[in-house]
């Protein structure tokens, strides 16, 4: 009954943003970081700020109980957990994540509500530039031949990934990938609704607080 009402749900949503209207997202915080993608025809500009929020949560999520977190290894647990389906992605998803894929929702071939595998449309702009501009050529020959066929799917394609999950730090095309399809696609299924962005951070024990001074003036 849930899956039927999660379907209904997305399906509902999808009649609501699947025509693509003006996209008025305007709270950048990446704009100085490196450009990502270059790709004609997409929101390059959005696809980049999408890119980076979600690399900021996954490094703050994986790296809150380790004293030197890197973004490497926060990848390869997140692609791990995510194909496994081990993940809560509303403990992972920061406010201005949650903004971004709103305006996400606004992008108009980017989803598919057919899919049964992911929400993300295999035959959307972005993703055939991504298909065109992944470095290593094993993984993109895999990931077209996917594609090609309709065998496309996180998990099919997240064997070969989770060997090479290091690549993600140079290949941002492959990034966005992962980005979109094992985390903004997902954040449908989620439920977005109760998250309390105000919460205060967890006391970290192994930290020790300086000592007051006690001298006397």
């Amino acid at each position: 009954m849930n899956s039927k009402i999660t379907l209904i749900a997305f399906l509902l949503a999808f009649t609501f943003f699947g025509c693509k209207k003006e996209n008025t997202f305007s709270d950048f915080k990446y704009t100085d970081k490196p450009d990502v993608l270059f790709c004609d025809a997409t929101n390059n500009k959005l696809y980049k700020e999408a890119l980076y929020s979600f690399e900021d949560d996954i490094l703050k999520f994986y790296g809150k109980d380790n004293p030197n977190p890197t973004l490497i290894l926060s990848y390869s647990q997140f692609i791990r957990n995510s194909i496994y389906t081990r993940i809560k992605y509303e403990d992972i998803i920061s406010e201005h994540t949650l903004k971004i894929f709103e305006a996400l929702k606004n992008e108009g071939d980017l989803w598919d509500a057919n899919n049964t595998k992911s929400h993300l449309n295999y035959n959307s702009k972005i993703i055939d530039c991504i298909s065109n501009n992944i470095q290593d050529q094993a993984l993109k020959t895999t990931f077209n031949s996917l594609i090609s066929t309709n065998f496309m799917e996180p998990k099919l394609f997240g064997s070969p990934l989770m060997t090479k999950y290091v690549n993600t730090l140079n290949d941002k095309y492959l990034a966005t990938y992962v980005a979109l399809d094992l985390f903004y696609a997902k954040l449908f299924d989620a439920d977005l609704s109760n998250i309390n962005f105000d919460k205060p951070e967890p006391l970290d024990f192994n930290v020790i607080p300086p000592k007051a001074n006690t001298e006397k003036q």
